[in-house]
């Protein structure tokens, strides 16, 4: 796919204030180190990651992706009558129905003629948003949209600890050891026609490729041998994930659909001046790059000081990257998401 007259403009984040460390989560699960004879300081060692953060308890997904869709329109030359979409592309949500959207385009006041809804695909719900926005734009539907999240790992970290304290076995520490990366963060991209916002970032194209059939590698959902006749809604959840296979088979997707990407671009290896990836941990980070042959220096990570922190991981390592100088005027940069079901979608603009 290629665009012709879409640029990215802004992009707003929110953190949350509550700083979590790997340290912190490893002395919960003290009894279960010492029944397995694991060393504290093994979820840092592999994965990389030194802290994460949460929310306050009682936050919602809504108010933290209005927040973000504020600073991302504060910072805007795109007038708020121009926003004719808004998509949440959140795997967390307030509510299964209606669309949390909905709830998002009334706090930031938006028109009522405004499309909403609400794109769910893992970690790529927020560049999947993009180009749903990016082409209504392209057929001349709607001038500008605002692409929005917010994500939190409090619950799912907190039932993860509480099953693996249970259960006390190995095999459940493994499946659930990616759970423990995760953070929380909300973030907002404003994504418009060219002339609305002529200092924007140009989105020139992208690739996407699926591989389906590993679909059940990494799922966050109702816990397994749960009875059918609970009621919706009071259904026990977990998150189960073979993270040794994820990295296999999303790096040989991710590899594929790298190349894929280069040729639809016109793009060589060496002209892709920054990559900005879904932010997983140092060891999926080290091998997507070697794969990609894509050097260290050229690619930004936030994983160390934030996690993993679902649809909001890549564009707030983008927003973090241009606030530090990292991503300058002229640079081509490619956007690299790999999410569960497996997914992988690149994206690349020109700074």
């Amino acid at each position: 796919m290629r665009y012709s007259n879409v640029h990215i403009e802004t992009i707003g984040y929110e953190l949350p204030p509550n700083v979590v460390t790997s340290t912190a989560l490893e002395t919960r699960l003290a009894p279960l180190y010492k029944d397995l004879n694991i060393q504290v300081g093994q979820l840092e060692a592999l994965t990389g990651i030194r802290e994460r953060r949460y929310w306050d308890v009682g936050m919602t997904m809504t108010e933290g992706a209005t927040r973000a869709g504020r600073k991302a329109l504060a910072a805007s030359r795109v007038a708020v009558h121009d926003i004719g979409m808004l998509v949440y592309g959140g795997v967390c949500r307030d509510y299964m129905e209606p669309a949390n959207a909905c709830a998002v385009a009334d706090g930031l006041g938006l028109s009522n003629k405004t499309q909403l809804y609400d794109v769910s695909n893992a970690c790529l719900g927020v560049i999947n948003g993009i180009v749903q926005v990016a082409n209504a734009i392209e057929l001349g539907q709607v001038r500008a949209g605002l692409v929005v999240s917010c994500e939190t790992a409090r619950q799912i970290v907190d039932l993860s600890i509480e099953k693996m304290l249970r259960q006390r076995d190995m095999e459940t520490f493994r499946l659930s050891l990616a759970t423990l990366t995760g953070g929380s963060g909300a973030i907002a991209v404003v994504v418009s026609k060219s002339n609305l916002a002529p200092n924007g970032h140009r989105l020139l194209g992208g690739t996407m490729y699926s591989r389906a059939k590993f679909h059940g590698l990494c799922r966050w959902g109702p816990a397994t041998g749960v009875p059918k006749q609970i009621e919706p809604g009071t259904v026990p959840m977990e998150m189960i994930t073979d993270a040794a296979a994820v990295m296999e088979h999303g790096v040989e997707l991710g590899e594929e659909t790298w190349f894929a990407f280069l040729e639809e671009m016109g793009w060589t290896v060496e002209q892709v001046d920054r990559t900005i990836c879904h932010q997983v941990g140092a060891p999926h980070r080290e091998t997507v790059l070697r794969k990609l042959g894509v050097s260290e220096e050229k690619d930004f990570q936030t994983f160390e000081f934030l996690g993993n922190i679902g649809t909001v991981s890549l564009p707030i390592t983008g927003a973090i990257a241009e606030e530090r100088g990292v991503l300058e005027k002229g640079h081509r940069v490619a956007m690299c998401g790999i999410g569960s079901g497996l997914n992988c979608l690149i994206l690349g603009a020109e700074w």
